[in-house]
């Protein structure tokens, strides 16, 4: 295989939310025993977007007819978004975070989260650079570290290990950042697990970016889905100095508007104009005329989010009391976001094979723990924003499977 082939190789999009998973008889075939568990299908790889489950934020498909009817100062606004637009979402992300942002400089709106994480890797780092990465955490951020020939250095997550914290082995980040790491990427809160960092954790980040003058980029795109109980601290709120640090955000995933492609970074100027630079010759813009979607953005109607909140907080519960009962199954109750990430018993086939099995027995897809971290061999990931009863048959047939299989 060609070095070229090789890269593209490591870009896997198999077990990636949405994408038809190309799979195989022979072996696996021959392995699978027994008959196909009844019930609805179910894609736990991602939300569910629509009426029966969680519909997008009121008024954000009017948004995006009314940016139609502006016609070319929509479609064409400025590469990294319509400054009016750009100066409104400042304005409550200031808010939100508790330290002010500027629109015309910190703020730029790219194709979705996914956009603005290629963006935000692609300005900090260069083939050779040492990034330092979370594992578990979100898939894309190994993958584009490798794909643009940087060297990845792990700091663990013991977040099975704790409660009251995120479980980040700070010491592993110092040696990072001390072996000449100058980018640190995370999620907050933590995509696979749903675990969020503690106020002392979040210090200390800040802490050691600051004092070895490292950028640090932060996805907390599930930072508005908190549950009871839990407390919220912002990176940029922190004491980090204001130009080693990136956020990503966005409605795609609280606000179910993943539709729209709509991502947000904000932080250092200097790296904004870098972002904005390649955005120029990747992919122009956000989409014109979705970007009048953000308008609905942290505007919703009073007590839409206290009830959407509740709702996912109603099948997380009800899923844990499900995946609690089986022995030998670890799983901690995510305190934000709509992900369980439960590590399995020991079974008789691969994870892999596993998360096949679960698809041409079960009719349930999930995201197999691989893709987070190359130790997640016995972990699955669920985004349970789906319908209610139907999360909860789908996870009874997975329990079923996971003893049929052990």
């Amino acid at each position: 295989m060609s070095t070229i082939d090789d890269k593209f190789a490591r870009l896997s999009t198999d077990n990636a939310p949405g994408q038809e998973v190309r799979q195989s008889g022979g072996d696996l075939a021959r392995m699978l025993r027994g008959q196909p568990l009844p019930g609805t299908p179910v894609d736990f790889s991602h939300g569910d977007v629509n009426t029966d489950a969680f519909a997008p934020t009121p008024g954000s498909l009017e948004q995006f007819v009314q940016g139609v009817e502006r016609g070319g100062e929509q479609a064409y606004t400025e590469y990294r978004g319509g400054a009016a637009l750009r100066e409104q979402v400042a304005t409550r992300l200031a808010r939100f975070t508790g330290q002010p942002v500027s629109g015309a400089n910190e703020v730029i709106i790219t194709p979705g989260t996914q956009g603005a994480l290629f963006l935000a890797i692609a300005a900090t780092v260069a083939a050779g650079d040492k990034v330092a990465i979370v594992r578990p955490d979100y898939f894309a951020n190994r993958k584009l570290v490798e794909f643009l020939g940087g060297q990845i250095v792990p700091v663990e997550l013991d977040y099975l290990g704790h409660t009251t914290r995120a479980g980040l082995d700070l010491a592993q980040l110092e040696q990072a950042f001390k072996s000449g790491a100058k980018t640190f990427l995370f999620s907050n809160p933590n995509n696979p697990t749903g675990v969020i960092y503690s106020p002392d954790e979040i210090a200390q980040v800040a802490a050691l970016a600051d004092r070895h003058g490292a950028v640090v980029i932060v996805d907390q795109l599930y930072s508005r889905l908190l549950y009871s109980g839990a407390h919220y601290t912002h990176l940029r709120a922190s004491g980090i100095a204001a130009g080693n640090v990136v956020t990503i955000m966005g409605p795609s995933k609280t606000e179910s508007l993943s539709g729209y492609r709509l991502g947000i970074a904000f932080g250092a100027a200097r790296l904004v104009d870098r972002m904005e630079k390649l955005q120029a010759i990747v992919s122009l813009r956000a989409p014109g005329y979705c970007q009048a979607v953000l308008h609905t953005w942290f505007d919703e109607p009073q007590g839409w989010l206290q009830e959407r909140i509740a709702r996912h907080q109603a099948i997380r519960d009800d899923l844990l009391k499900v995946l609690r009962k089986v022995e030998g199954l670890s799983v901690r109750a995510p305190e934000a976001g709509s992900y369980l990430f439960p590590r399995l018993p020991a079974l008789a086939v691969s994870l892999h094979d596993f998360v096949r099995i679960l698809r041409q027995q079960a009719g349930v897809t999930v995201t197999p723990g691989t893709e987070f971290s190359p130790h997640g061999t016995d972990s699955i990931r669920l985004n349970f924003s789906q319908n209610h009863a139907a999360a909860i048959r789908a996870v009874e047939r997975l329990v079923q499977l996971v003893d049929r299989y052990r």
